[in-house]
Parts: structure tokens; C-alpha cells; sequence
């Protein structure tokens, strides 16, 4: 990848970074349009698919969106964590779930080449939340 890729990567992240929760692809290249009103909806999702495949951040299927990785796991599948209330993500890893998993889905000669594995709910602290009211 060429510096320019490497600088855009770098720029997706911060905004990542910066943002509340997930961010959907146009969202960012919305953002991304501040500093360079041409880029191309092709360029984010390269970009985008670059990052992914790094393991720097996780698509979430079932939001259409993509947060940043929150830890160093990066060869090894993610179990996300989502609040329907307020959209927060958190991002663990659990081997032996995931080696039960691939368990499971190889009985049937299955083979499994990724795992998203995400959990929609309520968080922590807007489940007290609504407990206190």
C-alpha cells in the first residue's frame, strides 16, 4: 500500500476514533469529504476492507457499520457486544467459545473461514439506568 492508502487509513481510524460508536461507510466518507470533497465511495471501502482485513477494526454486519478494534487480538475472532439503547460496542475475545463454535460447524464438514459473532442488548450502564427510574 502506498502512502497515500496508509495516510488515508490513518485518517478513517481518528475519525473512528473520535466517533461516539459505529460509523457506516458514507458516514465516513462524509467526513472524509471536509478535507477532500473528491474521494470516491470505492476509495472508503477499499480503505475500509484494507482495515478489516489488518483486524484495526470490525465491520458490524447487522449494522451495516464498522468500529475500531479495542484490543490487540487481531488473528483471533471477536464476540461484539452491542447496546440497542445507545449504540455503544464493546469487543472481547473467548478462544474457547470460538474453538466450541468451530467444533460445532465441523461435525457437519463444515469448515469455517471468519466468525462475527455479535450480541445485541442492553449495556451495563443503560440497563442501571433504566432500573433506577
Amino acid at each position: 500500500m502506498g502512502q497515500r492508502g496508509e495516510q488515508l487509513q490513518a485518517e478513517m481510524l481518528s475519525i473512528m476514533d473520535q466517533n461516539s460508536g459505529p460509523i457506516s461507510a458514507y458516514d465516513l466518507l462524509e467526513k472524509l469529504r471536509s478535507s477532500n470533497a473528491k474521494m470516491a465511495p470505492t476509495t472508503v471501502y477499499r480503505a475500509l476492507a484494507s482495515l478489516t482485513e489488518q483486524g484495526r477494526i470490525h465491520r458490524l454486519e447487522s449494522m451495516n457499520a464498522y468500529v475500531p478494534c479495542q484490543h490487540d487480538h487481531h488473528h483471533q475472532s471477536s464476540i461484539l457486544s452491542i447496546c440497542d439503547d445507545c449504540g455503544n460496542v464493546e469487543e472481547n475475545v473467548a478462544p474457547d467459545v470460538l474453538n466450541q463454535l468451530e467444533t460445532v460447524v465441523g461435525e457437519n464438514g463444515f469448515s469455517a473461514k471468519r466468525h462475527v459473532i455479535e450480541v445485541h442488548g442492553v449495556c451495563g450502564t443503560c440497563d442501571s439506568e433504566g432500573a433506577v427510574q
